[in-house]
């Protein structure tokens, strides 16, 4: 037991705290963030998980309560997780597999006042189709250089009108709104989650991030694997390339003159036909030598 205070609880939260207990037994218990998400798209987004998971909305309280007396002591390892705007999860599934489908049930939404921005927000240089009137004003207030231009609002250079990590003010929303820069997603946010006696703080799945990351690697990886002459399926054609392209440099250091090669069989000419073709051209060329040496020992007699 957690040493909690005795306090009256009435039958119904007793209920609710037996309900969220036996739920606790399963895979998964992860605590959520439900903050500033619409109820629409949160009764939508429980629906689709409705096969994988459970959610239960309830009071600080009585999750707290249920984590505290609940017979997997572990589980109160949650309870710094839980906050007002939170929910509780109960899954099956691995927490991983269940933060990843909730990665992928987030969409777009505007900016509001007050919001902290999740990275540098840029309105580049182009036209809008912002008509001239109050709005320039409104443009020139948060840093940017707007101009008429064919009866529209233009923006005449690139500017970052709020960094990574400040405020939005309600001016700098009203902008973004008019620009239609949508610079957040929403959805349900995974906080923390136990999951086979331990729990995890870290379980956002960003996929997109991931996705990148794993892409740098790979190029990054087969730029040495290239260099070190490591041959496999990936490698095999830039090593090829590399080696033909560096021949040909060492052929034009070293003055190479191709016409000088053996000629080499065009398509479909049998081997022996042009070991014969060589041949013949050896021959006249030694008989062109003779002949030359021949008129010279003529001259020499003369």
């Amino acid at each position: 037991m957690g040493g909690a205070k005795e306090t009256h609880v009435s039958e119904s939260k007793k209920r609710k705290v037996k309900e969220i207990s036996e739920q606790m037994k399963r895979k998964t218990v992860m605590i959520i963030s439900i903050k500033g998400l619409p109820s629409a798209q949160f009764q939508d987004i429980k629906k689709k998980l409705r096969s994988k998971a459970k959610i239960q909305v309830v009071k600080k309280s009585l999750i707290n309560f249920a984590l505290d007396y609940s017979s997997i002591k572990e589980l109160n390892d949650l309870i710094p997780y839980v906050e007002d705007s939170t929910a509780i999860l109960f899954s099956d599934e691995d927490a991983f597999v269940v933060s990843g489908l909730l990665a992928d049930e987030k969409s777009p939404a505007k900016a509001k006042a007050g919001q902290i921005a999740p990275c540098d927000i840029e309105v580049k240089a182009g036209p809008t189709e912002l008509v001239p009137g109050p709005d320039i004003s409104a443009l020139s207030a948060v840093g940017l250089a707007p101009k008429v231009e064919s009866g529209k609002i233009a923006i005449m250079q690139d500017k970052v009108i709020v960094k990574e990590g400040k405020e939005i003010t309600e001016a700098l929303a009203s902008i973004m709104a008019k620009l239609d820069i949508i610079p957040f997603e929403v959805g349900i946010e995974p906080i923390a989650a136990f999951m086979d006696g331990k729990v995890y703080a870290n379980i956002k799945i960003d996929k997109e991030g991931a996705v990148l990351e794993i892409e740098n690697t790979f190029g990054r990886g087969l730029a040495f694997a290239v260099e070190m002459g490591i041959v496999n399926l990936e490698t095999l054609d830039l090593i090829i390339g590399r080696a033909g392209a560096e021949e040909k440099v060492i052929d034009e250091l070293v003055g190479v003159e191709k016409e000088e090669a053996e000629v080499v069989a065009p398509k479909g000419v049998p081997p022996a036909q042009m070991a014969s073709a060589n041949a013949d051209k050896v021959g006249k060329k030694e008989d062109t030598e003779e002949v030359k040496a021949d008129e010279a020992v003529s001259d020499s007699e003369k």
